[in-house]
């Protein structure tokens, strides 16, 4: 595999508890890879320390090349690995379209100074971020919501806000936590086939945490599954629901946890 991204030996200890153990995976190009456990296997943990949440204890992540474990997560996110914002970062006092605007500022060319100011620089940073706010909008089906507040948006809709927001940073990889938490059916649907699109038409590389193991099923190329902080299988969704120790991971109930 000519990967993307690789997760190699990754241990985080706090104190006496280890929360991952020895994890390694390698994530390919344009792939969408879902990390899925039991509440409590260690999953946010890791994907934490992917994004520069978290510095492991051993091991190291390796994007392009470069190790990135280690950097903050400012850093992390430049280089092109980027964590979709939860709803507790939006600003929820601002539209849609605003939001999306302010998430281009890691991408200024212009100081703070500059903007203060209103330098040749801000003014043109400016324009091309509202461009390319509205074009991210056009993308994510957005456009009817474009000019609300994001306190009275949905949760659907927040999710796709939050996504925007991230696009808005040019990632090459993007990481969504929990993309379909809280979703009836119907908004579920809609979400898998917007991470797909993130995939096949922006070609973005896709990994993802999450508890809903039909979607999971239905969206991933591969899975990496852990359970008490060490991966016990990895594989695709066929093999996956098939191995004895996810089944056994997920109390046994296939039917229920892991959407066979």
């Amino acid at each position: 595999m000519n990967a993307i991204l690789q997760v190699k030996n990754v241990t985080k200890r706090y104190g006496g508890l280890t929360a991952n153990n020895d994890i390694s995976f390698d994530v390919a190009p344009q792939e969408i890879l879902s990390v899925i456990g039991p509440n409590g296997a260690g999953k946010s943990t890791l994907f934490k320390q992917v994004a520069g949440f978290v510095t492991p204890t051993t091991g190291e992540v390796i994007y392009k090349g470069t190790k990135i474990s280690g950097l903050p997560p400012h850093k992390v996110a430049r280089l092109g690995v980027v964590r979709t914002f939860q709803e507790t970062t939006i600003f929820k006092s601002m539209t849609v379209r605003e939001n999306v605007i302010v998430s281009h500022h890691l991408r200024s060319k212009a100081s703070l100074l500059g903007f203060f100011f209103g330098s040749a620089q801000a003014k043109a940073d400016e324009a091309e971020f509202g461009k390319s706010a509205d074009d991210i909008i056009d993308f994510l089906g957005l456009q009817a919501i474009r000019d609300e507040t994001a306190s009275n948006l949905p949760q659907g809709h927040l999710r796709a806000l939050g996504m925007a927001i991230g696009l808005a940073t040019q990632p090459e990889i993007i990481l969504l936590d929990e993309p379909f938490a809280g979703m009836n059916h119907d908004e579920t649907m809609r979400m898998v086939a917007l991470v797909r699109r993130l995939r096949d038409e922006r070609g973005l590389t896709v990994l993802l945490v999450e508890h809903d193991m039909p979607a999971v099923m239905k969206i991933s190329d591969r899975i990496v599954c852990i359970n008490f902080g060490e991966k016990i299988a990895e594989g695709t969704p066929a093999e996956i629901q098939a191995n004895p120790r996810v089944i056994e991971a997920y109390l046994g109930s296939e039917d229920a946890a892991i959407g066979m």
